[in-house]
């Protein structure tokens, strides 16, 4: 009888044992699903606020954006208007040559031409503005590349000793 108690003390033990074990594995896979979803979580959590860090960040670049563009428009704006105010400038003081220049002779001429040139001069410069003088110098540069390779020598030699003074 002995035999048979241990028997059955080893077998309600088994059992026992197998009924713990199948707890605790069952407790291991619901703290593992646990983990899982609070990672899932947490990754979603991570996504959106990466989302969100992102959008502000293109909203904050684009309202950059608009101010530097909204800053140059208004430089460009102020830099026609200058340049056209220079352009009369030029051209009154080409009708100012005019006026008061020698009205006969050889020095008439002269002042008559000088006074055209001006008036010219500052009605290209009103019309044209600074973009449409720098089209024109480019141009003017890629048709005749060594004279004004030449000219520009010639001015950085000129400011060069007007500076060094």
């Amino acid at each position: 009888m002995a035999s048979s108690a241990k028997s059955d003390w080893k077998a309600r033990e088994q059992q026992g044992g197998s009924s713990a074990t199948e707890t605790a594995s069952d407790m291991a896979h619901q703290a593992g699903d646990k983990a899982k979803d609070l990672a899932h979580q947490a990754g979603d959590k991570a996504r959106e606020f990466a989302q969100q860090a992102g959008d502000k960040a293109r909203e904050m670049g684009s309202s950059a954006m608009k101010g530097a563009s909204q800053a140059a428009s208004f430089v460009g704006r102020k830099a026609d208007d200058a340049t056209c105010a220079v352009g009369d400038k030029i051209e009154s003081l080409g009708s100012s040559v005019r006026d008061h220049g020698p009205q006969g002779g050889i020095m008439g001429k002269a002042t008559s031409s000088v006074a055209d040139s001006l008036e010219s001069t500052g009605q290209y410069i009103k019309d044209h503005g600074l973009s449409g003088m720098a089209d024109d110098i480019t141009n003017v540069v890629r048709r005749h590349p060594m004279p004004a390779l030449c000219a520009a020598i010639a001015a950085g030699f000129l400011l060069a000793r007007a500076t060094r003074r």
